[in-house]
Parts: structure tokens; C-alpha cells; sequence
């Protein structure tokens, strides 16, 4: 088992789902259009998160599904944001950037967590939200849990010093830069241009502007052992990075968004499958609200009760 390869997920499944306006300002992966709510809009995107948690059940992966009833979360589909779990018992929450997503934030989910797996501490650092620090999640950080590092694109969403904090905390080593897109605009969340696998990182080194920024992200990737598979700009802009490695019983999975798969070439379609299976999944609707696969999953890396804890994974000094 992979311990970057998780195979039990949080997804929440959303009946009032619509693209959120309060963030289309810094999201450039929304419609620049504000797109009306609606009925049949909702209905889509539920659909959507319900066959993609089928998709993902059959092939072995345990997907923990809630349903969120609330008319003013319309970001709820993608819970990655808000929380990340540990393999050393740790949960952490996160401060968000915008107002309409913080009541996303559930007890009942983390709840729900504390009966299967073994939770020993909850940093909770929605505080930072009151001195307008923000980070959010596993959008922010992508995570690389067997270098214990920290790969984040700054944004209004990823603060330094919130950055600091969290991987001071949680034991990791912080990799920061700069980021654009085709337009010349910072990339909003991380891990729409990057994603680390067991093996294999998907990262748009070319949207990182500074090449000493570029080269260090560069390095590290290489000095972990991952072949690189380098996205550009415009496979970025249909979420090709916006990828994530899951074990099923078969072996290991690229979860990927039907729409993004279409934009690999050959040569990166053969490079990724040496060492896992693709995945494509189709999420049109969800992708209206500015993320695509990868935001719609909140992975576990919990130790499952019994287990030790840190079992398989370093554990971080003061844990």
C-alpha cells in the first residue's frame, strides 16, 4: 500500500450545487459569465458525484459519501479544501478564503472519520481567517507524504505565513513559488497544476515564472525518485493537472477528468501507465464551479483503528 496512494476517500455530494460567484474573481478555471442557479443544474452535478463515487467503488477505492442539503454552500462538492488527514493520526482544518465556503466545515464528517480510523489531534486553523490568512487545504498544498514536503503556488488562498504555520506543525517542508497561467495571472490553487504520485508527478513547470522557483520544484521531484511528466498551459487549463493517485484492489489508479485525458499526448498517455491505470471521469457540471477530479476528493490517510499510529509513514517530532 502506497501511503500517497490512499484507498478510502470523503466526498459530499451536493443537492444545490451552482458555480459560486464570490469566488469567479481569482478562479479563472470558472466561466468568466456568472452562471445562473438551477434546478437542472443541481440535479447534473449530483448525478455527477454519484456515478463518479460508483466509478471509484468498483474498482476497490472506499468512498465515504456524504450528502450536503444546504442552499448557501455551493462549493461543498469539493471538501478537500477545508480538511487533510494524516497518516500519523492527525486531522487538519483549514481558514478559507472566501465567507461562502466556510461553513463547509463539518463535524459530522469528521465524526464519521473518528469511528473508522484512529484520530489523535485536530489543528483546527480557522482562526487565521480572522487576520485574513488563508489556506486551503489540499488545494493549496499538494502534499508529498514520504518526503514530508509541501509543494505550494501562492495565491490570495495560500498566505506564507499560514503556510509556515501548518507545515511547522504537521512536519513538512514548505516548497513555495510563483505561478501563471496563459494569461499571465496566478494559478488560483495548487493542484490544478501539479500532482504527486507513488511514482509519477504531473506539474506545469512552465506556469512557475522564476527559474530558480521552477528548478527547485524541479530537483526535489527528481531527488524523490517521481519521473516527471510535464504539462502544458493549455492541458493545465483543462485541468490536466488536476489529478490523483488512489489504490483499488487491482493496483493503483490516475483519477482523471474525462475532459482532461482527451488533452495528453501519446507519449505522456504511455509514460503514465508504466505505472498505474488511468482513470477518466466525467464531471462537466462540477467543472463549471472551477475544479475539476481531484478538488471533489478529500483522501484519507488515517491509520485505520487498531493500526498503529504513524504505521508505514514517519512520524513528525511531537507527535
Amino acid at each position: 500500500m502506497s501511503i500517497q496512494a490512499p484507498h478510502a476517500v470523503v466526498m459530499v455530494r451536493p443537492t444545490k450545487f451552482t458555480p459560486n460567484p464570490a469566488t469567479i474573481a481569482d478562479n479563472l478555471f470558472q466561466p468568466r459569465e456568472p452562471i445562473e442557479p438551477s434546478a437542472g443544474l443541481a440535479t447534473k452535478a449530483y448525478a455527477e458525484v454519484t456515478r463518479m463515487a460508483e466509478q471509484l467503488r468498483e474498482v476497490g477505492v472506499t468512498v465515504h459519501l456524504f450528502d450536503d442539503h444546504e442552499t448557501d454552500r455551493p462549493d461543498s462538492v469539493f471538501p478537500n479544501n477545508w480538511f487533510s488527514t494524516h497518516p500519523d493520526g492527525r486531522i487538519a482544518l483549514y481558514p478559507m478564503y472566501s465567507p461562502s465556503r466556510r461553513t463547509e466545515r463539518r463535524l459530522d464528517v469528521l465524526a464519521a472519520l473518528r469511528t473508522e480510523f484512529r484520530v489523535n489531534v485536530v489543528h483546527d486553523y480557522s482562526v487565521l481567517e480572522d487576520d485574513g490568512l488563508f489556506l486551503e487545504g489540499t488545494g493549496s498544498m499538494v502534499l508529498d507524504h514520504p518526503q514530508r514536503t509541501a509543494y505550494v503556488a501562492r495565491s490570495f488562498r495560500s498566505h506564507d505565513r499560514a503556510v509556515e504555520m501548518v507545515c511547522r506543525d504537521l512536519g513538512y517542508r514548505p516548497i513555495l513559488f510563483s505561478t501563471q497561467d496563459l494569461r499571465g495571472t496566478p494559478i488560483y490553487h495548487t493542484n490544478v497544476m501539479m500532482s504527486v504520485g507513488t511514482d509519477v508527478a504531473l506539474v506545469a513547470l512552465e506556469s512557475i515564472a522564476d527559474a530558480g522557483e521552477r528548478r527547485a520544484v524541479r530537483t526535489s521531484l527528481e531527488a524523490s525518485g517521481r519521473d516527471i511528466v510535464a504539462l502544458g498551459g493549455a492541458q493545465l487549463d483543462e485541468f490536466a493537472g488536476n489529478t490523483i493517485e488512489l489504490t483499488g484492489r487491482a493496483g493503483r489508479y490516475l483519477v482523471i477528468s474525462a475532459r482532461a485525458v482527451k488533452t495528453l499526448t501519446a507519449h505522456q498517455r504511455r509514460h503514465l501507465e508504466r505505472y498505474l491505470e488511468l482513470m477518466p471521469i466525467s464531471v462537466p457540471t462540477v467543472e463549471l464551479a472551477g475544479g475539476s477530479v481531484r478538488c471533489m476528493i478529500a483522501t484519507i490517510h488515517l491509520p485505520a483503528r487498531g493500526a498503529m499510529v504513524g504505521q508505514g509513514a514517519p512520524c513528525p517530532a511531537g507527535c
